[in-house]
Protein backbone atom coordinates (compact mmCIF):
# COMPACT_ATOMS: atom_id res chain seq x y z
CA UNK A 1 0.00 0.00 0.00
CA UNK A 2 1.13 3.34 -0.58
CA UNK A 3 1.76 6.40 1.46
CA UNK A 4 0.68 10.20 1.07
CA UNK A 5 2.05 12.55 3.35
CA UNK A 6 -0.55 15.57 3.26
CA UNK A 7 0.75 18.44 4.62
CA UNK A 8 -1.36 21.28 5.18
CA UNK A 9 -1.58 24.09 7.69
CA UNK A 10 -5.97 24.33 7.21
CA UNK A 11 -7.80 21.52 8.41
CA UNK A 12 -10.17 21.19 6.05
CA UNK A 13 -8.10 20.80 3.36
CA UNK A 14 -6.07 18.09 4.78
CA UNK A 15 -9.26 16.16 5.58
CA UNK A 16 -10.25 15.95 2.08
CA UNK A 17 -7.23 15.74 0.51
CA UNK A 18 -6.57 12.37 2.99
CA UNK A 19 -10.48 10.80 2.57
CA UNK A 20 -9.96 10.40 -1.23
CA UNK A 21 -6.35 9.29 -0.87
CA UNK A 22 -7.74 6.76 1.60
CA UNK A 23 -10.74 5.66 -0.69
CA UNK A 24 -8.52 5.00 -3.51
CA UNK A 25 -6.55 2.56 -1.04
CA UNK A 26 -3.59 4.64 -0.30
CA UNK A 27 -2.84 5.03 3.59
CA UNK A 28 -2.34 8.81 4.79
CA UNK A 29 -0.22 10.56 7.34
CA UNK A 30 -1.27 14.29 7.98
CA UNK A 31 0.78 17.24 8.82
CA UNK A 32 -0.39 21.18 9.70
CA UNK A 33 3.25 22.52 9.32
CA UNK A 34 7.20 21.81 7.67
CA UNK A 35 7.90 20.73 11.60
CA UNK A 36 5.85 18.63 12.27
CA UNK A 37 5.56 17.16 8.46
CA UNK A 38 9.63 16.99 9.15
CA UNK A 39 9.66 14.55 11.97
CA UNK A 40 6.87 12.35 10.08
CA UNK A 41 9.34 12.02 7.23
CA UNK A 42 12.09 11.20 9.68
CA UNK A 43 10.40 7.93 10.84
CA UNK A 44 8.16 7.12 8.58
CA UNK A 45 8.19 5.87 4.53
CA UNK A 46 6.07 7.86 2.22
CA UNK A 47 5.89 6.94 -0.93
CA UNK A 48 4.45 10.51 -1.80
CA UNK A 49 4.20 14.04 -0.06
CA UNK A 50 1.52 16.25 -1.40
CA UNK A 51 2.83 20.17 0.11
CA UNK A 52 1.19 23.03 0.37
CA UNK A 53 3.57 26.17 -0.32
CA UNK A 54 2.55 28.54 2.18
CA UNK A 55 3.01 26.82 5.79
CA UNK A 56 3.57 28.67 9.18
CA UNK A 57 7.22 28.18 10.17
CA UNK A 58 9.23 25.98 7.89
CA UNK A 59 7.19 26.71 4.52
CA UNK A 60 6.65 24.45 1.58
CA UNK A 61 9.68 25.32 -0.08
CA UNK A 62 11.87 25.02 2.53
CA UNK A 63 10.70 21.55 3.10
CA UNK A 64 10.75 20.56 -0.37
CA UNK A 65 14.49 21.01 -0.49
CA UNK A 66 15.06 19.13 2.49
CA UNK A 67 13.14 16.27 1.25
CA UNK A 68 15.45 16.51 -2.16
CA UNK A 69 18.25 16.25 -0.36
CA UNK A 70 17.55 13.43 1.54
CA UNK A 71 15.53 11.47 -0.99
CA UNK A 72 14.13 11.51 -4.37
CA UNK A 73 10.61 11.03 -3.19
CA UNK A 74 7.58 12.47 -5.38
CA UNK A 75 6.42 15.45 -4.11
CA UNK A 76 2.78 17.27 -5.58
CA UNK A 77 2.83 21.02 -4.51
CA UNK A 78 -0.12 22.81 -3.72
CA UNK A 79 -0.43 26.69 -4.32
CA UNK A 80 -2.48 29.77 -4.77
CA UNK A 81 -3.49 30.85 -7.62
CA UNK A 82 -1.62 33.76 -7.82
CA UNK A 83 1.72 32.51 -6.64
CA UNK A 84 3.83 31.78 -10.24
CA UNK A 85 6.51 32.36 -8.68
CA UNK A 86 6.13 29.63 -6.23
CA UNK A 87 5.28 27.24 -8.54
CA UNK A 88 8.16 27.79 -10.55
CA UNK A 89 10.70 27.81 -7.35
CA UNK A 90 9.35 24.73 -6.26
CA UNK A 91 9.54 22.96 -9.63
CA UNK A 92 13.50 24.34 -9.76
CA UNK A 93 13.73 22.27 -5.95
CA UNK A 94 12.83 19.34 -7.68
CA UNK A 95 8.82 19.10 -6.72
CA UNK A 96 7.37 17.05 -9.60
CA UNK A 97 3.90 18.57 -9.93
CA UNK A 98 1.54 21.23 -8.71
CA UNK A 99 -1.99 21.97 -8.09
CA UNK A 100 -3.36 25.29 -8.28
CA UNK A 101 -5.30 25.80 -5.45
CA UNK A 102 -8.82 26.39 -5.45
CA UNK A 103 -8.54 21.90 -6.84
CA UNK A 104 -11.20 19.20 -7.25
CA UNK A 105 -9.89 16.31 -4.89
CA UNK A 106 -10.59 14.29 -7.87
CA UNK A 107 -7.98 16.21 -9.81
CA UNK A 108 -5.34 15.55 -6.80
CA UNK A 109 -5.86 12.23 -6.57
CA UNK A 110 -5.06 11.96 -10.83
CA UNK A 111 -2.07 13.61 -9.99
CA UNK A 112 -0.82 11.58 -6.98
CA UNK A 113 -1.59 8.27 -9.31
CA UNK A 114 0.13 9.78 -12.17
CA UNK A 115 3.03 10.71 -10.59
CA UNK A 116 3.45 7.40 -8.82
CA UNK A 117 2.58 4.97 -11.57
CA UNK A 118 5.34 6.89 -13.45
CA UNK A 119 8.13 6.22 -9.96
CA UNK A 120 6.93 2.25 -9.83
CA UNK A 121 9.29 -0.08 -11.80
CA UNK A 122 7.61 -1.47 -14.89
CA UNK A 123 9.68 -4.89 -15.65
CA UNK A 124 8.90 -5.21 -19.19
CA UNK A 125 10.86 -1.98 -20.10
CA UNK A 126 13.61 -2.75 -22.04
CA UNK A 127 16.47 -0.44 -21.36
CA UNK A 128 17.31 1.91 -24.04
CA UNK A 129 20.53 3.31 -24.97
CA UNK A 130 21.12 7.00 -26.33
CA UNK A 131 24.89 8.01 -26.74
CA UNK A 132 26.66 8.02 -23.55
CA UNK A 133 23.60 7.41 -21.86
CA UNK A 134 21.80 4.09 -20.51
CA UNK A 135 18.19 4.64 -19.02
CA UNK A 136 16.43 1.26 -17.83
CA UNK A 137 12.84 1.92 -17.29
CA UNK A 138 12.40 -1.37 -15.32
CA UNK A 139 14.77 -0.29 -12.68
CA UNK A 140 13.99 3.87 -12.83
CA UNK A 141 17.96 4.02 -13.15
CA UNK A 142 19.73 6.53 -15.55
CA UNK A 143 23.54 6.21 -16.28
CA UNK A 144 25.64 8.81 -17.79
CA UNK A 145 29.40 6.72 -18.87
CA UNK A 146 27.93 4.23 -16.24
CA UNK A 147 27.52 6.36 -13.88
CA UNK A 148 24.16 7.07 -12.34
CA UNK A 149 21.97 10.19 -11.81
CA UNK A 150 20.04 10.82 -8.86
CA UNK A 151 16.62 11.79 -10.82
CA UNK A 152 13.32 12.65 -9.96
CA UNK A 153 10.60 10.52 -11.38
CA UNK A 154 9.60 13.08 -14.22
CA UNK A 155 13.07 14.31 -14.75
CA UNK A 156 13.63 10.06 -15.61
CA UNK A 157 10.46 10.33 -17.56
CA UNK A 158 10.95 13.31 -19.62
CA UNK A 159 14.94 12.08 -20.33
CA UNK A 160 13.52 8.67 -21.56
CA UNK A 161 11.04 10.37 -23.84
CA UNK A 162 13.94 11.87 -25.28
CA UNK A 163 16.27 9.11 -25.63
CA UNK A 164 13.44 6.91 -27.18
CA UNK A 165 13.22 10.19 -30.02
CA UNK A 166 17.07 11.64 -30.43
CA UNK A 167 17.22 13.99 -32.95
CA UNK A 168 13.00 14.50 -32.91
CA UNK A 169 11.70 18.12 -31.42
CA UNK A 170 9.12 18.55 -29.46
CA UNK A 171 6.97 21.82 -29.03
CA UNK A 172 6.62 22.39 -24.66
CA UNK A 173 2.96 21.76 -25.15
CA UNK A 174 3.65 18.07 -26.76
CA UNK A 175 6.16 17.49 -24.16
CA UNK A 176 3.38 18.22 -21.25
CA UNK A 177 1.16 15.80 -23.37
CA UNK A 178 3.51 12.92 -23.88
CA UNK A 179 5.68 13.17 -20.48
CA UNK A 180 3.37 14.45 -18.18
CA UNK A 181 0.46 11.90 -19.85
CA UNK A 182 -2.85 13.38 -18.63
CA UNK A 183 -5.07 16.63 -19.38
CA UNK A 184 -2.26 19.20 -18.11
CA UNK A 185 -3.63 22.48 -17.47
CA UNK A 186 0.11 23.27 -16.04
CA UNK A 187 2.11 26.12 -17.63
CA UNK A 188 4.41 25.42 -20.30
CA UNK A 189 7.31 26.70 -18.17
CA UNK A 190 7.12 23.45 -16.47
CA UNK A 191 8.95 21.89 -19.11
CA UNK A 192 11.36 24.56 -19.21
CA UNK A 193 12.00 24.14 -15.25
CA UNK A 194 12.56 20.19 -15.67
CA UNK A 195 14.95 20.82 -18.96
CA UNK A 196 17.19 22.83 -16.74
CA UNK A 197 17.39 21.22 -14.16
CA UNK A 198 18.45 17.96 -16.31
CA UNK A 199 21.13 19.81 -17.89
CA UNK A 200 22.43 21.02 -14.38
CA UNK A 201 22.39 17.18 -13.83
CA UNK A 202 23.94 15.87 -16.66
CA UNK A 203 26.66 17.84 -15.85
CA UNK A 204 28.99 20.20 -18.18
CA UNK A 205 30.27 17.42 -20.96
CA UNK A 206 26.63 16.83 -21.52
CA UNK A 207 24.61 19.40 -20.72
CA UNK A 208 24.59 20.38 -24.52
CA UNK A 209 22.33 16.98 -25.33
CA UNK A 210 19.41 18.67 -24.72
CA UNK A 211 19.48 21.40 -27.28
CA UNK A 212 16.73 24.39 -27.59
CA UNK A 213 15.10 24.91 -30.79
CA UNK A 214 14.45 27.94 -31.25
CA UNK A 215 10.53 28.99 -32.06
CA UNK A 216 9.85 25.07 -31.51
CA UNK A 217 11.18 23.34 -27.92
CA UNK A 218 13.61 21.01 -27.12
CA UNK A 219 15.23 17.80 -28.70
CA UNK A 220 17.89 15.44 -27.82
CA UNK A 221 21.22 15.05 -29.76
CA UNK A 222 23.33 12.44 -29.59
CA UNK A 223 26.62 12.34 -31.07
Amino acid sequence: MSTALVVDDEPDVRDVVARYLNRDGYRTLEAADGEEARRILERESASLVVLDVMLPGIDGLALCRWIRSRSETPVILLTALGEETDRIAGLELGADDYITKPFSPREVLARVDAVLRRARPEKDRAALAAGPLTLDQGRREALLDGVELALTPREFDLLYFFARHPGRAFSRDELLSKVWGYDYRGETRTVDVHVRRLRAKLGERAQSMIATVTGTGYKLVVR
